[in-house]
């Protein structure tokens, strides 16, 4: 594979950049800026398989950004029986916005196999993450020097795994789907999408699911990336 290859394209949330750490220390940051008085552990149990469910319905287009952003804390709260205004959601909705790249975790490994890569590939991000904070994010955990291309969904008006997505970031990078390949942690997202267009796939699997499937490599760290580029 890596014969061929002359361009690596990365997804960034739960792949490079550690999501779920932090937006767990984003929310304890804006809870307590806004007295909100929850069990953060508790709320975080009920919010998070929420969260999933309301991205899945924002790739669909079955709600907006603005939908999003609100009803995964609203449905939660709700869910946690715990009364709050509709004002105050609104606020934490955009807080949490607005915080989330102040902290700068990434998965482990992810400075090295960059390194690694950044003379033998032009590398690249292709994000359904929001467009005012991925770069952000990128800047603030030291990463954004490393990428050649930025493509957030936003900015192609529909998301992965709509080919619109990949075959305007291949555009844009001067690259060719048989010479490029997509990491990422999102089977649905990332990897089907990446196929649909012929470019290759490695699985970013982070949680060791048991995944069958002949087209494409999963890994379950990113320095196993080193095994097949």
């Amino acid at each position: 594979m890596a014969m061929k290859i002359k361009h690596v394209f990365f997804d960034l949330d739960h792949t490079l950049w550690d999501f779920e750490k932090n937006s767990d220390l984003t929310f304890e940051k804006i809870f307590l800026k806004h007295n909100v008085k929850i069990d953060l552990v508790g709320f975080l149990k009920i919010y998070k398989p929420l969260n999933i469910e309301y991205w899945k319905l924002y790739r669909e287009e079955k709600i907006t950004k603005e939908e999003l952003r609100y009803q995964r804390l609203k449905t939660a709260f709700d869910s946690a029986n715990y009364e709050i205004e509709d004002n105050l959601i609104d606020l934490l909705a955009i807080d949490y916005i607005a915080c989330l790249p102040d902290f700068n975790h990434l998965h482990e490994g992810a400075i090295e196999i960059l390194e690694y890569l950044k003379d033998k590939y032009q590398l690249h991000i292709i994000t359904n993450g929001f467009e005012e904070i991925q770069t952000k994010k990128m800047e603030s955990s030291k990463i954004l020097h490393y990428f050649s291309v930025i493509v957030t969904s936003e900015s192609v008006g529909v998301k992965k795994p709509n080919p619109k997505v990949f075959n305007f970031a291949l555009e844009k990078a001067n690259a060719q789907s048989d010479n490029s390949i997509m990491i990422g942690d999102s089977i649905e997202a990332d990897i089907e999408g990446a196929l649909s267009v012929g470019m290759n796939a490695i699985h970013v699997n982070f949680e060791k699911e048991k995944v069958n499937n002949v087209y494409f490599k999963s890994i379950t760290s990113l320095l196993d990336i080193k095994q097949h580029l």
